[in-house]
C-alpha cells in the first residue's frame, strides 16, 4: 500500500452563511506589539477572511496563537503579537462562523473515527495498546513526505544514549527521511560524546557501563566544539567521527539547537535567545508536512504550538500535517497529542526501539 493524502473538503461559500456576511474588520495598531481590541486570534484549522465583497481568502501560513494582519493587497500575515508595529491593520472579530467575515473550517478533512459501541475496553492509548498498524502507516507516509512532503524531527537527549538508535537515526539522514531537525543543546551534546568517549554523561551507550571520570565527558565535549566555533567546523576538520549531528552537517539538514535556562556550556551552534529560537524555527515549521516528537516536552509541545493541521502545497492543494508524539509516558504523549489537531497520533513506547524499529521498517520496504 501506498499513503494517499486525504480530499480536502473546501467551504461553500455559496450558501446564504457566506453570502449575507460582511467584510471583515480590520483595526490599526497604535502600540507597537499591542493587538487592538477584539484581535481575531488564530487556531490550527483553515481559516477564511472575506477581504471583499463575495471572495474569501484562506491563510496559507497559519499557525496558532497568533494575529492576522492585511498587508494590502489581499495579502494576509499570520504574526506573533510581539511583531506587531504601529499601523499594522489586526482583522477583529470573536465569531469564526462567518458572521464578522471570520470562518473557521474545523471539517476539511474527511478523518474517519473508528465505530465503537457504547462499552468496549481499551478505547484509550496506554502501554498495552497494539502499535502494529501505526508503524506500517507511518512507514507509509515517510516514504510518501521523503519525495513530496517536509519531515521535521524533534529530538530530546534519550535517542543518543543507545549505540543502535544513534546509528538507525544516522540511517534515516542519510536516506533522505530528515529535512529539519530540532533540538536542545543537551541531544546535540550527548551524540557529539558519543563520537568524542563512546559515552553519554559518562556512561558507554552499548555496554552502559560508567567510565573513569565519565561525569567530565559532556563537559569536555562542550569545551573542545566552543574551541573550533561550532559543529560544523569541527566536522569539517574530521573531529567528530560518527552520529547525529556530523550527519546533519554532511548532509546538509538544517537544524535549530534552542537553549533553556539548565543548559551547560552551551554549545555555540545553540541560539540562547529563545524568541530568536523560535522564530527560526518557524521558519521550518511553515514548511512541514509531517513533525515526529521524540522524548522532548520541552521541544515538542513548542513545535506543536508552531503547526496548523493543514498546509497549502502549490496553488491550491491543501494537505493536512501530521504530527507525532513519542514517549514512554502516557502524560507526555498525551500533553503533546492533546492540541486538538484531527492528524495528531502518538506512539507509547521507548525512543530508542521506535526508532530502529522505523529505520529497519523503512529498509525492509526497499
Amino acid at each position: 500500500m501506498t499513503y494517499t493524502p486525504p480530499v480536502y473538503s473546501s467551504p461553500d461559500f455559496q450558501t446564504s452563511q457566506f453570502s449575507d456576511a460582511p467584510i471583515t474588520v480590520f483595526r490599526k495598531v497604535v502600540t507597537g506589539g499591542v493587538a487592538p481590541d477584539n484581535y481575531h486570534a488564530t487556531s490550527i484549522y483553515p481559516e477564511y477572511f472575506q477581504i471583499h465583497k463575495g471572495e474569501w481568502h484562506l491563510l496559507k501560513e497559519s499557525r496558532m496563537d497568533c494575529v492576522v494582519v492585511n498587508r494590502g493587497n489581499d495579502n494576509l500575515a499570520v504574526i506573533e503579537f510581539r511583531h506587531l508595529k504601529v499601523g499594522d491593520m489586526v482583522a477583529c472579530g470573536r465569531t469564526e462562523d462567518g458572521s464578522n467575515g471570520i470562518f473557521v473550517h474545523v471539517s476539511g478533512f474527511a478523518f474517519q473515527a473508528g465505530n465503537l459501541s457504547k462499552f468496549a475496553f481499551r478505547t484509550n492509548l496506554s502501554r498495552e495498546s497494539s502499535f502494529s498498524i501505526d508503524y506500517d502507516n507511518l512507514y507509509e507516509l515517510l516514504e510518501y513526505e521523503k519525495k513530496h512532503g517536509y519531515i521535521v524531527w524533534v529530538l530530546g537527549p534519550a535517542l543518543v544514549f543507545d549505540k543502535d538508535a544513534r546509528k538507525a537515526f544516522v540511517s534515516l539522514v542519510k536516506n533522505g527521511y530528515v529535512h529539519t531537525l530540532f533540538a536542545g543543546n543537551a541531544m546535540a551534546v550527548h551524540d557529539i560524546e558519543g563520537a568524542f568517549f563512546e559515552t553519554a554523561l559518562g556512561q558507554n551507550i552499548y555496554t552502559k557501563h560508567a567510565s573513569e571520570s565519565g561525569h567530565y565527558n559532556h563537559l569536555d565535549t562542550i569545551t573542545k566544539i566552543r574551541a573550533e566555533g561550532s559543529i560544523r567546523n569541527a566536522v569539517d576538520k574530521n573531529l567528530i567521527k560518527d552520529g547525529i549531528m556530523k550527519a546533519i552537517v554532511k548532509n546538509s539538514i538544517p537544524y535549530v539547537l534552542a537553549g533553556s535556562i539548565r543548559d551547560d556550556g552551551p554549545l555555540p551552534d545553540v541560539i540562547d535567545d529563545v524568541y530568536k529560537a523560535q522564530d527560526k524555527m518557524r521558519s521550518f515549521t511553515k514548511k512541514a508536512t509531517t513533525v515526529i516528537a521524540m522524548a522532548t516536552q520541552l521541544h515538542g509541545i513548542a513545535t506543536g504550538n508552531m503547526l496548523p493541521s493543514y498546509r497549502v502545497i502549490g496553488k491550491n492543494q491543501i494537505r493536512p500535517v501530521y504530527f507525532y508524539s513519542v514517549d514512554m509516558s502516557e502524560f507526555a504523549i498525551n500533553k503533546l497529542a492533546d492540541r486538538g489537531s484531527l492528524s495528531a497520533k502518538s506512539f507509547l513506547t521507548n525512543v530508542q526501539d521506535f526508532v530502529v524499529t522505523v529505520e529497519r521498517g523503512l529498509k525492509n520496504r526497499i
